[in-house]
């Protein structure tokens, strides 16, 4: 489940920076096409959601539960849907799952991942206070819409598209207030590589604190046996290994 959790993540960092590279460079041709940034940003959200829908049906996303990011999993540990152990052996096949990308990146496309800034997230013209509320507010809404859907029968098939969805809709719409993260191991290892340390905090914190209140919000509306299981996406069998509560 570790192993999956960190090699997710890489595969996601590692298409990020290949569709930037491709949409955003300044020496690519598709790049000299598209005069516009808002098309050239749609382009890119919805390829980043294609890529998280297909991690998050695929078995190894529906095996692990395809939280891809520490602040996810933070969360259902809060909601006491993980033991401690899990929890952090979780974040750190994250963080390292994150760090192992940008080493390939540097290996095999070092000039498609410089070119690129490395695709590191930072505040954007607005400033720092700006990409932290943008970071909390998209954090916030995510976790929300995981819980409500993820934990109705009814709904619960649909909670990897649309957590998809709004992974492709924040692109475009918030990616210029914070670069649009939502995820702390997912900005760490871009920022190590492209030197832009210095915002760091708003990525650790923004997101964690977005999604915990979004925790605490449905707990209190709902109830703690209202959450049935930590995975955006439950098999229809198998064993599960959270504390798994099948509605």
């Amino acid at each position: 489940m570790y192993a999956i959790e960190g090699a997710a993540l890489g595969v996601f960092l590692l298409v990020a920076i290949v569709v930037t590279a491709v949409i955003e460079n300044q020496g690519s041709p598709v790049r000299q096409m598209i005069d516009s940034e808002l098309l050239r940003r749609t382009i890119i959200g919805i390829a980043m959601g294609l890529t998280a829908a297909a991690i998050i049906y695929s078995p190894w996303g529906m095996k692990s539960g395809a939280h891809l990011n520490p602040a996810v999993t933070l969360s259902f540990f809060r909601l006491r849907k993980m033991n401690g152990a899990d929890a952090a052996f979780y974040v750190a096949a994250q963080f390292a799952g994150a760090a192992l990308a940008m080493v390939l990146a540097a290996l095999l496309l070092p000039s498609t991942a410089g070119a690129v800034n490395w695709v590191a997230t930072v505040p954007g013209p607005q400033g720092s206070w700006a990409a932290f509320a943008g970071e909390a507010v998209i954090s916030f809404v995510m976790m929300a819409a995981i819980l409500v859907l993820s934990n109705s029968m009814r709904t619960a098939p649909f909670t990897g598209a649309v957590a998809s969805l709004l992974i492709a809709v924040y692109v475009i719409i918030e990616a210029p207030l914070s670069g649009m993260s939502m995820n702390p191991a997912r900005s760490l290892a871009p920022a190590v590589a492209a030197g832009t340390l210095d915002s760091m905090w708003i990525y650790f914190v923004a997101p964690t604190l977005g999604m915990f209140m979004a925790a605490e919000l449905y707990v209190r509306m709902c109830g703690w046996r209202a959450v049935h299981c930590a995975k955006l996406h439950h098999p229809s069998t198998g064993p599960c290994h959270f504390n798994c509560t099948p509605p």
